[in-house]
């Protein structure tokens, strides 16, 4: 019998119900994680997902909240202190705008937001889960960020949401270092443009499909970010934190086109 890696460690994952979340959760279930599934709209896919994740024999907690509002973050947060804290916290969900426009025709209301869903609700939620992770003297932290997000470079028509994910490169990488010594790490995943029904798909789906916007000729999947945050997890690698990983088959999703 394969050995579960995982076994009996919990995980909170935001934006679970679909998507990379969603790939991520199916993954840490099948190396024995229990998990905690966090979502917003999409309640008929999250309970689907629950029930698939309960044939691997775990534990599957809901909460349903708001990333980008306090009150959402408080239900987060009061979910974890009734789990009696989460060894693993996976901060996927974030709010993106589409639509490509400048800086000054957004509104206030998705500036705000966007900072908040992006960068001051992951804070938050590390600031609340890191005195349970120290009281057993270990927890692992991932934050998601976009490819080339470490280089902090212009991204126009994205300037706050890219601007929001930049910061969260350097708390990343100070809060890793101020948490080592309490044998928690902290790392961020920079996925690349892994479009739709992708998200959820295993690698094997898609090693005979072609992608030709892709360096490494095929699409990008799920399983592709949610292998590298398995790893993060494990038992050995302890040595691995502060770090910005980029999954993105070497394509650059930033493109400097105004106009």
């Amino acid at each position: 019998m394969r050995v579960k890696k995982l076994m009996g460690k919990k995980a909170l994952i935001t934006g679970s119900a679909k998507g990379l979340g969603k790939r991520t959760a199916i993954e840490l279930a099948k190396e024995g994680c229990h998990i905690m599934l966090h979502y917003l709209a999409s309640e008929r896919e999250v309970i689907q997902l629950k029930e698939k994740l309960e044939d691997y024999e775990i534990e599957v907690r809901l909460v349903k909240a708001d990333i980008c509002t306090l009150e959402g973050v408080q239900a987060i947060v009061e979910a974890i202190e009734a789990w009696d804290g989460v060894d693993i916290l996976i901060n996927n969900a974030g709010p993106f705008v589409r639509e490509r426009k400048l800086f000054q025709e957004y509104d206030e209301s998705t500036i705000i937001s966007l900072v908040q869903g992006n960068l001051l609700s992951v804070m938050l939620l590390n600031h609340r889960a890191l005195p349970y992770m120290r009281k057993k003297g270990w927890g692992r932290i991932i934050h998601f960020g976009f490819g080339h997000a470490n280089e902090a470079r212009a991204w126009p028509h994205r300037a706050v949401y890219a601007s929001a994910k930049t910061a969260l490169v350097s708390f990343t990488k100070s809060l890793a270092v101020e948490e080592a010594q309490f044998g928690i790490t902290v790392n961020l995943i920079g996925p690349g443009d892994i479009k739709g029904e992708f998200k959820e798909k295993s690698i094997d789906e898609v090693l005979h499909q072609s992608d030709f916007e892709s360096p490494v000729g095929r699409p990008g999947t799920g399983e592709d970010v949610a292998r590298v945050i398995v790893f993060l997890c494990d038992e050995k690698s302890s040595y691995l934190t502060g770090n910005v990983i980029d999954v993105t088959g070497g394509f650059d999703p930033i493109r400097a086109n105004i106009k």
